[in-house]
């Protein structure tokens, strides 16, 4: 039998973990991870009336910081998400979770199957704004992530990408390696029959290349990167990543 593709793995892994994996990451963040979403869309500091796409997205944290964010700092009842991820059980989960809103009533949010390296169902130049929040590492092809984000932004639209980075303090690292390898993994045996499943996504995160290597790809793909082009989340090894398609940019053949 042929290796299944990083893809497949990866979608295998969410499938049997959809369910409880929101859940698991709040508890074994101690409530980070959703703060550190929270802190993500703060810095992203959306605009009125933005349209956004949010990859790899399916529980539906960052479209609801999103839309709070929106309609608590912006007052702003247009702003819209469309959700996409390869996943339809992680899919499933955000439709539940959001069903109930006034967003999903007035159709501010929605949710559709799709690939990051493939994004063949949205046009081009149709988006405001890009998300993509603890996905990337997941991806067997960034660079054509990346592309493809490229294509689906408006010129003037933003990239924004939530990741694991590296740390330099070996102190630091050391701390981080002991919460991923052992912490972690061992509160998850305690709350889940998942470990192993959860040991794969560890393991997947923690190949994130370093922050400076993706910002060369980011700026590979034509978008343009103020400064360093990332910026760390407090004092975690969590990285956030901005860019923007430039306004007057040429289409990508």
């Amino acid at each position: 039998m042929p290796a299944k593709s990083k893809a497949e793995a990866t979608n295998d892994t969410y499938t049997q973990i959809a369910e409880e994996y929101a859940r698991v990451n709040r508890i074994t963040t101690l409530g980070g991870y959703l703060r550190l979403k929270k802190a993500f869309i703060k810095k992203m500091a959306p605009s009125p009336g933005e349209q956004l796409l949010d990859v790899a997205g399916g529980t539906g944290d960052i479209a609801e910081c999103y839309l709070k964010y929106q309609d608590k700092v912006n007052r702003d009842p247009t702003s819209t998400v469309h959700v996409v991820d390869f996943n339809p059980g992680m899919l499933s989960v955000g439709r539940r979770r959001l069903a109930d809103t006034q967003w999903m009533r007035d159709g501010r949010v929605t949710f559709a199957q799709g690939d990051a390296e493939n994004l063949v169902d949205i046009p081009d130049n149709s988006f405001d704004a890009y998300t993509i929040s603890f996905g990337m590492h997941h991806l067997e092809n960034k660079d054509k992530a990346l592309a493809e984000a490229y294509r689906v932004l408006k010129p003037g639209g933003r990239f924004a990408c939530l990741e694991n980075g590296h740390v330099d303090s070996p102190i630091l690292r050391s701390l981080l390696e002991w919460h991923w390898y052992k912490f972690s993994p061992f509160l998850v045996g305690l709350l889940t029959n998942s470990r192993a499943s959860y040991e794969q996504i560890i393991k997947s995160a923690r190949s994130f290349p370093h922050q400076r290597e993706f910002v060369m790809a980011i700026r590979n793909a034509g978008f343009y990167c103020h400064g360093q082009g990332y910026e760390k989340i407090g004092p975690t090894s969590v990285v956030s990543f901005f860019a923007i398609k430039p306004k007057y940019a040429p289409q990508k053949e």
